[in-house]
C-alpha cells in the first residue's frame, strides 16, 4: 500500500483537534494509550444498521438489551465518552434501497459501512474524510498487528490515490479455502480410496453415479453437486477448476508479469469441457441451475450426494444429513489436481466493507478508537471473552464494530493440535478452549450435534488440510487488490452475469466454442479496458 502522508495537513489539523478534546487527567482513563484515551466533554456518534435476522434473534434472548442500549454502547460510553446514536435500522432489501438512497443524497452518518463500489461512489463525490493520518495516530499496536494478518490487501482496497479513504472490515481469506467434501462410507461401500489427483475424482464421481454406492438398487445418486450461484461457498465449481490449473475469479500474473483475467483463460475451457461431460453422463443433478444452497441441503439430507466442493463451514450443513443416516460419513479433503504439485488454492481477499467517516466529523478518529477497544476486551490483556463475545449468545453482534485476528481459528486448531499430540490440554487459550470443549462433546460423550465441530476441528478435519495447505504454500491469491476501476464500476456487473451465463450453457451442452466468443464478447464490452486500467494499478504498485 502506498499512502501520500505528505498531504495531510487537515487531517493532522483533526488529529491535534481530537487530542485536544480529550481529558489530559490520566485517572479518568482506563487505558493509557491515545487510541483508547477517553473524551471530555463525551462526544456523540452516528450510524446506521442493519437488523439481520441473527441480531434479531440474539436481541429477542437479551430482554434487558437493545440496539441502541447495550453492554457495548455502554462500554464505549463508560470508556471512550462515546454515545452511540443509530439514525435508522433497517432489514434485508429496505436496508440496502435506504443505504444506497443516503449514498445518493450525500447526507450520510458520522460514520457508515459500505461496500466498495460505494467506497468508490463516496470518494469520488467528495463525501468522506481521509483516515491516512488518523489510522497511524490512533490504532493501537493490537489493532495494527490483527489488521495486518492479511497484509496490504485490505488497506489498498480501501486506498484512493495514496490516501486511505476508510478503514476495511478485514476478514479471514484463508478461512474461504475450499475441500473436497466426500462420503467416505459410500467409498468404503466402492472399495476406493480418497482422491490423489482430478483423474482420481472422476472415477469417484463415475462410481458414486453407477455404482449404487447406498446399496438401495435405484439409480438415484449423483457423483458432484453444483448450485445455481457457481462460486457458492458450498457446492461451488471453484475448487474443481483449480483441478485443472483454471482460477476463474482471480486476476493471475502471466508470462510476461502482467495481470489476466482468469476467467478468460484456456485451462477454464477444459475445465468447463469435463464438467459438460460429467452432466450428460448424469453425474451431476440435472436441474443444478435452479438449485440454491437451501435445495442442495437437502439433497444431502435425503442421501443423494456423494461428493461436492466447500469451505470448512460445510460441516454445520453436512450436520443435518446424520439426523437421517447414522451412516452418512462426511470428511473434507485437499483440493486435486493433474500436476504432479499440489493443487493452488484459490484465494480472493475477503475484505467487501468498509468503515468511511463523513467529510467534516470533528472526529473521525473515532472510528479507530471503537475498534481498537472492541479487539481489546475480546482479543487483547483485557479482554472478557465471555461478557463481550460469546455469553455464549453471540454478544458481539451487538457491536457496530467487530473485527477479529484473521487467523484466529487455525491458531486456535494448531493449539488444540499441539495438545493432543503432547497430552496436555491445560494451557489453550480461552477460544481453542471452547473448541476443543465442542469436539470433546461429540468425541467423549457423542452428542450428534457436535460431529460438525469434529469435522471442522478434529485430527482430520478441515482445519488439519487448511494448516498443510498453508504450510505448502498451496494459497494462490488475487493479485488485483486495488479498488473497483472506473469501467469495473460501469460494466463489472454484467460482465460477471455474462460469465454465469456463458459457463451454465456450457455445462449444459452448448458447444464448447462458446467459450471463444464468450472471450471476444467479455473484452469488447469492458473487459479489455478493465485489463488496462487493472495492469496501471499493478504497475503502480506491485
Amino acid at each position: 500500500m502506498i499512502i501520500n502522508i505528505t498531504s495531510c495537513s487537515k487531517n493532522e489539523s483533526s488529529v491535534k483537534s481530537a487530542l485536544q478534546s480529550e481529558t489530559t487527567s490520566m485517572e479518568d482513563n482506563v487505558y493509557k494509550e491515545v487510541g483508547l484515551r477517553k473524551y471530555n466533554p463525551p462526544i456523540e456518534v452516528h450510524f446506521v444498521r442493519e437488523m439481520t435476522d441473527s441480531l434479531q434473534g440474539l436481541l429477542d434472548n437479551l430482554p434487558d438489551e437493545t440496539l441502541n442500549d447495550n453492554r457495548w454502547s455502554n462500554l464505549f460510553e463508560e470508556v471512550l465518552g462515546v454515545h452511540m446514536n443509530n439514525e435508522w435500522v433497517e432489514s434485508g432489501e429496505i436496508f440496502a434501497l435506504k443505504l444506497n438512497h443516503t449514498i445518493s443524497s450525500g447526507e450520510i452518518p458520522d460514520i457508515i459501512k459500505v461496500n466498495a463500489d460505494q467506497l468508490r461512489i463516496l470518494y469520488n463525490d467528495g463525501l468522506i474524510e481521509d483516515l491516512t493520518q488518523v489510522y497511524e495516530e490512533y490504532a493501537t499496536p493490537l489493532t495494527k498487528a490483527i489488521f495486518s494478518q492479511e497484509g496490504n490487501a485490505p488497506f489498498d482496497l480501501a486506498t484512493m490515490e495514496g490516501n486511505l479513504m476508510a478503514i476495511p472490515v478485514t476478514g479471514s481469506s484463508i478461512e474461504e479455502a475450499t475441500y473436497i467434501w466426500i462420503r467416505t462410507d459410500w467409498l468404503d461401500s466402492l472399495g476406493l480410496e480418497a482422491p490423489k489427483t482430478i483423474d482420481d475424482l472422476l472415477k469417484i464421481s463415475k462410481a458414486f453415479t453407477t455404482e449404487d454406492p447406498d446399496q438401495n438398487g435405484e439409480d438415484d445418486t449423483y457423483g458432484l453437486m453444483l448450485s445455481n450461484y457457481l462460486w457458492d461457498p458450498i457446492a461451488d465449481m471453484e475448487g474443481f477448476m483449480a483441478g485443472f490449473e483454471a482460477f476463474p475469479r482471480l486476476w493471475v500474473e502471466d508470462e510476461s508479469g502482467k495481470l489476466v483475467f482468469g476467467g478468460i483463460q484456456p485451462e477454464v475451457k477444459d475445465a468447463l469441457q469435463e464438467l459438460q461431460k460429467m452432466y450428460k453422463n448424469g453425474e451431476i443433478e440435472n436441474e443444478f441451475y435452479y438449485k440454491n444452497g437451501t435445495d442442495v441441503k437437502e439433497m444431502v439430507v435425503q442421501g443423494k450426494l456423494g461428493m461436492f466442493y466447500g469451505e470448512q463451514g460445510s460441516s454445520s450443513f453436512l450436520e443435518e444429513s446424520r439426523k437421517f443416516d447414522k451412516q452418512a460419513e462426511w470428511q473434507a479433503f485437499p483440493i486435486v489436481s493433474g500436476a504432479k504439485e499440489s493443487a493452488k488454492v484459490p484465494l480472493k481477499y475477503s475484505t467487501s466493507e468498509f468503515f468511511a467517516v463523513k467529510k467534516g466529523f470533528e472526529h473521525p478518529e473515532v472510528i479507530v478508537k471503537l475498534i481498537n477497544l472492541y479487539l481489546e476486551k475480546v482479543w487483547g490483556e483485557t479482554a472478557e471473552f465471555d461478557t463481550y463475545h460469546s455469553s455464549p449468545l453471540p454478544v458481539w453482534q451487538l457491536s457496530p464494530v467487530s473485527p477479529y485476528p484473521a487467523r484466529k481459528n487455525l491458531e486456535a486448531f494448531r493449539q488444540i493440535d499441539y495438545a493432543r499430540k503432547n497430552g496436555d490440554m491445560s494451557q489453550l487459550t480461552i477460544q481453542a478452549k471452547h473448541i476443543q470443549t465442542f469436539v470433546e462433546k461429540y468425541l467423549k460423550d457423542s452428542v450428534e450435534s457436535f460431529w460438525g465441530w469434529e469435522r471442522t476441528y478434529g485430527e482430520n478435519g478441515a482445519f488439519a488440510i487448511l494448516d498443510q495447505y498453508e504450510k505448502n504454500g498451496q494459497f494462490l491469491y488475487d493479485k488485483f487488490t486495488g479498488p473497483p476501476t472506473a469501467t469495473m464500476l460501469e460494466r463489472e456487473s454484467f460482465l460477471v452475469d455474462l460469465q454465469h451465463e456463458t459457463y451454465f450453457d456450457i455445462i449444459l451442452g452448448s458447444p464448447i466454442d462458446e467459450f471463444d466468443n464468450f472471450i471476444e464478447k467479455w473484452n469488447k464490452l469492458g473487459g479489455e479496458q478493465i485489463t488496462k486500467e487493472v495492469n496501471a494499478w499493478y504497475t503502480h504498485n506491485k
